[in-house]
């Protein structure tokens, strides 16, 4: 079989060098092309330096096609990867930092509340461009298998606005599943599961081991584990409240409703330390800092470790390589997919973006109806949606007026600041990321007037959080080489979790 992918952002080491381990894992893609193209140079170098290694190593032929040119690597792509971060690091930090002066503490900040929603903002503006590009010099008809988060507002603007086919894709469902399967003390694979929601917000809406309904019992379950009990409260308090478990780490989930993280002295109350992934604020912007930093000062003892083997028990758990197995070889696969509604979930509204079970064979992706989900989690995803609706077309349209409601609608954001106080804060974020905010030009100079006028509403100008950690400097990641490795590699930063921190 010979056909071509590209990756968007192939300089990100833990999505790009798994996702190629797995596609080249399926035997009958020894002969595929495979393209990098990154903005950065230097990281988009030394990824294609370790992939290239790993492929040789391995006895395949295949030339990586690295260029910081787009539209040659996308030239006669069937399929395209999307792993960037638009903004990088550096934007990255004001989405935490900026929130935290108005009393928003976010753990992740890539998803909703005020740091996902302009990442939603810089990522869309940037992926019309990427659409286009498709549309122009890809393969007719190319899948674009999107990574990038704030997932359903970017999945969402690329279907309705940027006339690409674009499936949605993430491993929330999975470490889920692990994770029901293990409080009941059984094996992931006796488990069976539906699971049906939105994206970061999909919920277990049947739990079944050999035929048996085990739904009822997982609230006791994850309540008497010793580790869950500590390290997911905010989860198991959903659970408890709504009746169903809800894919998203505690410290991801913390920051879509507005119950746990708005009053300071009370976060501690709901979160755990061991893992940053369990409510720390800041923390996953902490954890990519110490990865780009480790992987930039060790890369050269990279290309000495062994290389990636590409054999099937290797393959990760990453949905892409399956999707692009199922549709080449006509060999079945069964996953969860973020797509356009439209009727798969009768009780969310048909233009949103859902994620729910799916199958992919030589046919297409089949996405079977869910039905309704139970009205509790509904309502819950119903007011995310909302917010991205908001989102997407603010980003479209450069409408600063639907950014700012989409701000105020938000659950935390709306819980912790008042009106004034949401005005205020969009203007020094659209100030702060001007440069990745193309579409906003006559808002944001209004923006930086008003800023200069002063008389301004008060800030915590300063504030840290209620759980925020320092940074670990190259010189303390090397006492632990393994976990730093594994934090640069992986595209889940949180798939070994440390015990509760007691």
């Amino acid at each position: 079989m010979s056909f071509k992918v590209a990756f968007i952002g192939a300089g990100s080491i833990g999505f790009t060098r798994g996702l190629l381990r797995d596609l080249l894992a399926v035997p009958e893609f020894n002969q595929i092309e495979v393209a990098f193209t990154d903005i950065n140079a230097h990281n988009l170098e030394m990824v294609t330096q370790l992939c290239q290694r790993d492929i040789n190593e391995n006895g395949l032929s295949i030339q990586i096609q690295s260029s910081l040119d787009r539209r040659e690597a996308l030239k006669d792509a069937r399929y395209v990867f999307c792993v960037v971060r638009i903004g990088g690091l550096e934007a990255f930090k004001t989405d935490v930092d900026i929130p935290l002066k108005y009393g928003i503490d976010q753990c992740v900040g890539d998803t909703l509340c005020a740091g996902g929603i302009m990442y939603g903002q810089r990522g869309i503006a940037e992926m019309m461009n990427i659409c286009r590009d498709i549309r122009e010099v890809a393969e007719p008809n190319a899948l674009l298998l999107n990574y990038a988060n704030p997932m359903a507002m970017m999945t969402w603007a690329c279907n309705k606005y940027g006339g690409v086919r674009t499936i949605g894709l993430c491993h929330g469902v999975q470490g889920g599943h692990w994770q029901i399967a293990t409080a009941l003390g059984l094996e992931k694979k006796d488990v069976d599961i539906i699971c049906a929601g939105i994206n970061h917000q999909t919920w277990y809406v049947q739990v079944k081991h050999k035929g048996e309904d085990m739904t009822g019992k997982l609230l006791e379950a994850f309540e008497r584990h010793p580790d869950f009990s500590q390290t997911e409260k905010v989860r198991i308090d959903m659970l408890r409240r709504f009746g169903y478990y809800s894919t998203e780490s505690n410290g991801h989930l913390s920051e879509y409703v507005p119950w746990y993280r708005k009053r300071p002295e009370e976060i501690n109350d709901w979160i755990d330390l061991g893992s940053w992934i369990n409510g720390e604020t800041g923390g996953y912007l902490r954890v990519c800092t110490e990865g780009r930093n480790w992987f930039e000062t060790d890369f050269p003892n990279w290309m000495k470790d062994k290389p990636f083997e590409y054999k099937a028990e290797n393959r990760g758990e990453e949905h892409g390589s399956y999707i692009i197995e199922g549709l080449e070889t006509g060999r079945v696969y069964r996953g969860h997919f973020n797509v356009v509604n439209n009727g798969v979930i009768s009780n969310l509204p048909d233009d949103a973006i859902i994620e729910a079970p799916g199958y992919v064979d030589r046919n297409g992706i089949s996405m079977p109806q869910v039905g309704d989900l139970p009205l509790g989690c509904a309502a819950v995803c119903n007011v995310s949606i909302s917010v991205q609706r908001l989102a997407v077309e603010a980003a479209i349209h450069g409408d600063d007026k639907l950014l700012r409601q989409a701000m105020m609608m938000d659950p935390l954001v709306g819980a912790v600041c008042n009106p004034k106080e949401i005005w205020q804060l969009v203007d020094e974020m659209l100030v702060a990321q001007e440069q990745w905010l193309p579409q906003y030009g006559k808002a944001i100079a209004e923006a930086k007037e008003r800023l200069a006028q002063g008389n301004l509403l008060p800030t915590r100008e300063g504030y840290q959080g209620a759980a925020r950690l320092a940074v670990k400097s190259v010189e303390e990641m090397m006492h632990d080489r393994d976990s730093a490795n594994k934090n640069a590699g992986e595209s889940d930063k949180a798939k070994e979790r440390p015990a509760a921190a007691h």
